[in-house]
C-alpha cells in the first residue's frame, strides 16, 4: 500500500512547497532551495516511474514493479505531473476564491470547483512534458544523468512558455519568482523568469542523482561538480552592471486601502476615494505622484464639477508631475483601464492603456459569458490597448507605465526597449489586489515585480491601494514600502536607469522564441538519439 500511495502523496506535498516557495505565507519571503528541493521530489519519483529506482537506490517502496500500472510508464509519468502541478498551482492562486465567491458572489463550493478546474486544465502542460521526458528519458540503456536533467529542463520550460503563452497566458507563480534572491538571482539580467526556471529545473533534476547513482564514482563526481558549480555560480559573480544611473527622482505614491466591496459603490468607496486621492494629489510635493489603478474610480466626464480640472490645474501649472489610474473611453470606442499623465507644459493629457487585460474582469472570453453573469463583478469588458506604448517623459526619465499583472509578462515589457535611446529609465506599477483579500497575492506580486527590475535593472515604482506599496531598486531590492492595507503615502527617491541588460536586448527583438526553440531543439534531438539507439 505504501509503494502504491507514496508516490503520488510525495508530488502533491513537493507541488505545495513549491507553491509556497514563491512566497511564504505569513513572511512573504521566497524560499529559492524549496523551489529546487520540491522540484527534485517529483524528479526523484519520474525516476520510479521509469524502473531505474530498482536498480539505483535499495528503497524498495520506491520499486516501479511495487506501483499500480497507472503510476509506471509515461502515463504514470503524466500523471505524477498533473498531481504535482494541479497541488502547485491551487496552492499558488488560491486567493482567486476570494474575488469570486466574496467579492463576485459566486457559491463558495462552485468557486472552490473553478479554481481547482483552472489548476487541473493548466497542469496539463506539464502533465505532457513529463510524459515527453518519459519517452526520451526511459529509453537509454543506462541513464546519462546530466543529459537527462537538460531533457528534463527544457520539457518543463516548454509547459512555463505554454501556459504563460496560450489562451491570453496565465504565469503566475512560475518556478522562476522563487528566485528574486539567493544564488541564481544574477542570471535574470541574462535569461530572464524562465531562463532562470530553467536552470533551477536543471539543478533539482541533479539533486536526486546525487542520492540514486549508486554505481559509477565518476558519474556521482560528476554529478555533485555540476549541482556545486550551478548554485553558488551566480553569487559568485562579480556582475557587471549593463546599465547605468540616468539622475535621481522624489516621488509619492499613493495606497488609499479602498474596501474592495466599497471601490464602486457611489456612496462609499466612491466618494471616500474622490476624497483621499484628490486630496493626496493636491497636497502631494514630489516632483511625481503615482495613484494605483482605478484610484479614481470614475470616467473623467463622470467626476464632480470642477475636479478634474482642478487637477489639471495642479500639474500643469507648476513643476510637478502625476501619473493616476483611472477607466477612459465611451460606449462608442469602447472603454479601457488606464494612466493618465499629467505634467506641466504638455500640448495634450498622456494616456497608457492597459494592453493585457484579465480574463473575466477585464474582458469575456468566448463561450463564458454565463460564468461571468453568476457573478457581481464591475467592469467586465474593456479594449486592449497597444503593445508598446510611449514611456511618459519627466525631469530627464522615461517612466513606462503597467497596469495589474502587465508586470507579470516580461516579454511585453521587453517590447518598449527595442530602441535602447528611448527605453524606460524608470517602471511604474499601479494595482488593486484588494480583490484578494490579505493574502499571499500580495507577496507573490512583489516577487514578480522585483523579477522585472532584475531582468531590465530598472527600478519599479509599485502604487497599489492596499499593498505592497514599494519603492525597488535595480538590483531587485525593496528600499522602502508602506505597511500592507493601511491608508498612507510612501515618498522616497528614485534612481533612473539607462542601457539595456542582455535579457532586454534580445526579448525586445525575439520574444521568447529562443527559449521555445532551443527547448524544442533539445527535446528533438533526444528523440533523434533514443530512435538511433533502438533501430
Amino acid at each position: 500500500m505504501r509503494a502504491r500511495l507514496l508516490p503520488t502523496a510525495s508530488v502533491l506535498l513537493a507541488g505545495l512547497a513549491q507553491a509556497a516557495s514563491i512566497a511564504l505565507p505569513g513572511s512573504g519571503q521566497p524560499l529559492w532551495w524549496l523551489q529546487i528541493l520540491s522540484l527534485s521530489v517529483l524528479g526523484w519519483q519520474l525516476n520510479g516511474c521509469a524502473g531505474h529506482l530498482a536498480s539505483w537506490s535499495s528503497s524498495t517502496w520506491s520499486d516501479a514493479e511495487r506501483r499500480p500500472p497507472w503510476q509506471t510508464g509515461w502515463r504514470g509519468a503524466a500523471w505524477l505531473g498533473w498531481v504535482f502541478a494541479t497541488a502547485w498551482l491551487s496552492g499558488t492562486f488560491w486567493w482567486l476564491f476570494i474575488s469570486m465567491h466574496t467579492y463576485g458572489g459566486l457559491p463558495a463550493a462552485l468557486a472552490v470547483v473553478a479554481v481547482l478546474a483552472l489548476a487541473g486544465a493548466l497542469s496539463l502542460y506539464y502533465a505532457a512534458a513529463c510524459a515527453v521526458f518519459f519517452k526520451l528519458f526511459s529509453g537509454f540503456p543506462s541513464v546519462r544523468w546530466m543529459w537527462a536533467a537538460i531533457c528534463f529542463a527544457s520539457a518543463w520550460t516548454l509547459a512555463e512558455l505554454a501556459r504563460g503563452r496560450w489562451f491570453t497566458g496565465f504565469p503566475w507563480g512560475a518556478g522562476g519568482y522563487a528566485h528574486t534572491a539567493g544564488p541564481l538571482a544574477n542570471y535574470a539580467p541574462w535569461l530572464g523568469v524562465y531562463g532562470v526556471g530553467a536552470v533551477a529545473a536543471w539543478a533539482a533534476f541533479m539533486l536526486p542523482g546525487l542520492v540514486l547513482i549508486s554505481q559509477g564514482r565518476l558519474r556521482r563526481a560528476a554529478a555533485l561538480v555540476a549541482v556545486a558549480l550551478i548554485l553558488p555560480l551566480g553569487a559568485r559573480w562579480a556582475m557587471p552592471s549593463f546599465t547605468h544611473s540616468s539622475g535621481a527622482l522624489d516621488v509619492a505614491l499613493l495606497q488609499g486601502n479602498i474596501p474592495q466591496d466599497e471601490k464602486f459603490q457611489p456612496g462609499t468607496g466612491v466618494a471616500d476615494a474622490l476624497r483621499w486621492y484628490g486630496g493626496a494629489l493636491r497636497d502631494s510635493r514630489a516632483l511625481l505622484t503615482v495613484a494605483p489603478e482605478t484610484a479614481l474610480p470614475l470616467l473623467p466626464r463622470q467626476l464632480p464639477p470642477g475636479y478634474w480640472d482642478a487637477l489639471q490645474e495642479r500639474y500643469t501649472r507648476n513643476d510637478r508631475a502625476a501619473l493616476i489610474g483611472i477607466p477612459l473611453g465611451n460606449a462608442r470606442d469602447g472603454y479601457t483601464n488606464a494612466v493618465v499623465g499629467l505634467k506641466p507644459g504638455q500640448s495634450e493629457v498622456y494616456r497608457y492603456d492597459k494592453h493585457h487585460l484579465v480574463p473575466f474582469g477585464e474582458f469575456v472570453p468566448p463561450f463564458f459569458q454565463w460564468f461571468l453573469d453568476m457573478m457581481n463583478i464591475p467592469l467586465g469588458e474593456f479594449r486592449r490597448g497597444a503593445l508598446a506604448q510611449p514611456s511618459f517623459d519627466f525631469k530627464g526619465q522615461r517612466l513606462a507605465p503597467n497596469i495589474c499583472y502587465e508586470d507579470l509578462f516580461g516579454e511585453e515589457l521587453g517590447a518598449r526597449f527595442a530602441d535602447a535611446g528611448r527605453a524606460p529609465t524608470l517602471l511604474v506599477n499601479v494595482s488593486n489586489i484588494a480583490w484578494f483579500g490579505d493574502s499571499v497575492a500580495i507577496d507573490q506580486h512583489l516577487q514578480i515585480s522585483r523579477m522585472r527590475a532584475l531582468e531590465f535593472e530598472r527600478p519599479m515604482l509599485r502604487a497599489t491601494n492596499t499593498g505592497p506599496t514599494v519603492i525597488i531598486d535595480h538590483q531587485g531590492e525593496v528600499t522602502a514600502r508602506l505597511p500592507r492595507l493601511t491608508r498612507g503615502v510612501l515618498e522616497g527617491v528614485v534612481q533612473g536607469r539607462s542601457g539595456n541588460t542582455p535579457f532586454a536586448t534580445w526579448v525586445a527583438r525575439l520574444g521568447l522564441w529562443p527559449f521555445w526553440g532551443l527547448a524544442a531543439l533539445v527535446l528533438t534531438f533526444a528523440a533523434w538519439q533514443n530512435r538511433r539507439q533502438h533501430g
